[in-house]
């Protein structure tokens, strides 16, 4: 026990004060060690970088996902219950005794059918939706996204509400007539023909998402019901919920709420093949983003190796001053870890930066570039929205500090090692 206290220095308290101080003299830049500070100058960038462009990517799908699911859940029942082995004729008293069960907030009647809509700048395909004014005025996504026009009156009237691409796509301004072609129209003796019929745009609307805003046309329920040939008929029954992501355990007290044989389906059975492939998506840009992060850190491990190097008589002359092994791994292991943590703050700071303001982000690059970065007819939302999730965000930056610190280990430990015999020897 003596001999080994009087070869191997007792040392101070780990992370000193003098261990900090060299640290952060090893960081600063001195005329012949500028290429090793140009190192750990681009790990500092790439690890910002890759913090911050994986904090703005997945708040973006993130955005994406959630803007997308509130417009499509905004406009569609979160459950769908469709009659089975009879036709709809009792709508009304089934939607008031599901409105009735716990959980749902309103179960809305409808008639709906697809067309084709046509004016003056061409013609279109259409889903046609039949439903009542008290009903349309809780489906607020419509209703208080009326551009133009009113939906007073719009159950007295004759007068359709339309989206505003498709006015657009259509030439047709409010007030103006859209004619709607129905398949399955007329019976006569040679079959059933198509029918023609032209309505008033009494409003247009925009939802915010422009498959919608091109693809639906509102339609008076009872007109709706002589239109498709559906008298005294509903197609179905929109049922929104207080939690979309509980319409699992409804479906049963829905079923037995309707008193009548009915097909009830979710949201989730509807649109699986659309979200499973968001999902997928998101996580594999994470793995590749994350290698971002990887290759900054692997430029620290480089960056450490040449200043182990370089710094090879220093760290033999500490040993020799008295300085332990814990404490030179603890001096370079400090300076690898500044730079690693520096970049991740940074890159955090301007990641949430880049988040707060994403769609300014969004139209000065694509006034720079020249070209729409984000056309609503590629992504159906009209604009960008970045949504960050702390949890998501604490992991990222976490990921970020383990990669840096991790690869300050193996430089520290080398410069551990070094035998202040050998350092010095060629001196």
């Amino acid at each position: 026990m003596t001999a080994k206290t009087a070869t191997e220095p007792t040392g101070t308290r780990p992370f000193a004060p003098f261990e900090w101080m060299i640290a952060w003299r090893y960081l600063r830049s001195r005329r012949r060690e500028t290429f090793i500070s140009i190192i750990a100058g681009f790990s500092f960038i790439g690890i910002m970088l890759g913090v911050a462009t994986l904090i703005v990517v997945m708040a973006v799908m993130n955005g994406f996902r959630t803007e997308l699911l509130s417009k499509i859940l905004g406009l569609n029942g979160h459950l769908i219950a469709q009659a089975t082995e009879s036709s709809f004729t009792d709508y009304r008293d089934v939607a008031d005794r599901i409105a009735m069960v716990k959980g749902v907030k309103f179960a809305i009647p409808f008639v709906e059918g697809q067309a084709l809509a046509s004016g003056q700048g061409g013609a279109l395909g259409v889903l046609v939706r039949g439903i009542a004014k008290d009903d349309l005025d809780k489906i607020t996504l419509v209703s208080k996204g009326v551009k133009q026009g009113t939906l007073d009156g719009f159950d007295q009237g004759h007068g359709v509400a339309i989206g505003s691409r498709l006015a657009q796509n259509l030439g047709i301004a409010l007030g103006d007539p859209v004619t709607i072609a129905a398949p399955r129209g007329n019976v006569t003796p040679f079959g059933v023909t198509p029918r023609f019929k032209s309505f008033p745009v009494t409003a247009i609307f925009s939802v915010g998402m422009s498959e919608y805003d091109n693809a639906f046309v509102f339609m008076p329920f009872g007109e709706a019901q002589a239109f498709f040939n559906k008298d005294g008929q509903a197609s179905a029954i929109d049922i929104f919920t207080d939690d979309p992501d509980q319409v699992g355990a409804l479906r049963q007290p829905i079923e037995q709420a309707a008193q009548r044989s009915i097909f009830v389906s979710d949201w989730r059975q509807r649109n699986v093949t659309f979200f499973a492939a968001l999902e997928v998506e998101r996580n594999v840009m994470f793995l590749i983003l994350t290698m971002i992060v990887l290759v900054a850190a692997l430029n620290i491990v480089a960056g450490l190796t040449m200043l182990v190097k370089d710094k090879s008589r220093d760290v033999a002359i500490l040993r020799t001053m008295g300085a332990t092994r814990g404490s030179i791994l603890r001096v370079f292991f400090i300076t690898g870890a500044a730079i690693g943590t520096a970049g991740t703050i940074a890159g955090f700071l301007l990641g949430v930066l880049v988040c707060r303001n994403i769609e300014e982000v969004r139209q000065g690059l694509s006034w720079v570039l020249g070209t729409n970065l984000y056309p609503p007819e590629v992504y159906f939302l009209s604009r960008m929205k970045a949504d960050m999730q702390s949890g998501e965000t604490t992991a990222v930056v976490i990921m970020a500090l383990v990669l840096s610190l991790l690869a300050t280990i193996y430089p520290a430990w080398k410069a551990a090692k070094l035998d202040p015999v050998d350092a010095l020897r060629y001196e």
